[in-house]
């Protein structure tokens, strides 16, 4: 495997605190960063224009973006609009089960996408910022998954039967929300860019409520720091 600022690096950037922090991080690492986001048909569009402005922001070698319909299955609330996205949810209720917020296969498309994207770029590596802490409630955001992915991508590509191989890298799993801010900030990752709700205003203001803004707002609650992302009234 090639070291320091030779190693290109595919990081999927959602537009959200997490995966803002990892390109940081894979940056920070000396990575040749590609970023790569998806416009699925997801409800809260609105990070699509939030992971542009952390590329730009952060300085990345290419930002692609994908567009594919993931609301032909439905079956989340974020990709089916009969389905309500839940406010007000407590944490014992967030860590109950798979929530509807699940998007069926999500992580194994992007991660599909981004294993081909790597093997044209001749990146050794896939950067993705799942986390077991806050999200444990979704199956392709644990370690056996990530595990699971990258022997098959080594066992699935030239890259992995010919070449170096593929490392699938997740350097948030195993961290809260507070501590993933601190590391973020250390970096100078401005927060104030990112996008994490899954309801948002029209102006894509974040409503406070979700899953997702709740998980947040406590994180930044406990590394002591206002968040500095915009919410509605």
């Amino acid at each position: 495997m090639r070291g320091g600022s030779e190693t290109r690096a595919v990081v999927l950037l959602s537009g959200g605190l997490d995966s803002a922090t990892v390109l940081a991080l894979a940056l920070a690492d000396g990575r040749a960063v590609h970023a790569l986001s998806f416009r699925y048909g997801q409800r809260h569009q609105h990070e699509i224009e939030a992971a542009g402005r952390v590329a730009a922001r952060q300085g990345v070698a290419e930002h692609v973006v994908v567009d594919i319909d993931l609301r032909v299955f439905g079956g989340s609330a974020l990709t089916d609009d009969s389905l309500a996205v839940p406010h007000g949810r407590s944490a014992g209720e967030m860590g109950q089960g798979i929530p509807v917020t699940y998007v069926p296969a999500r992580n194994t498309i992007f991660l599909s996408y981004a294993l081909a994207l790597a093997e044209v770029r001749g990146a050794g590596e896939i950067h993705l910022g799942v986390n077991a802490v806050d999200y444990s409630g979704y199956p392709d955001c644990r370690p056996a998954f990530v595990e699971a992915f990258e022997r098959l991508a080594n066992l699935a590509t030239r890259a992995g039967v010919e070449g170096a191989g593929l490392r699938v890298v997740a350097p948030l799993m195993h961290l809260g929300k507070a501590d993933i801010i601190r590391q973020g900030l250390a970096l100078g990752v401005d927060y104030g860019l990112t996008h994490s709700c899954y309801d948002p205003a029209a102006d894509g203001a974040a409503c406070g409520r979700c899953d997702a803004c709740q998980l947040r707002l406590a994180g930044f609650a406990a590394a002591g720091i206002a968040d500095p992302a915009p919410y509605a009234p």
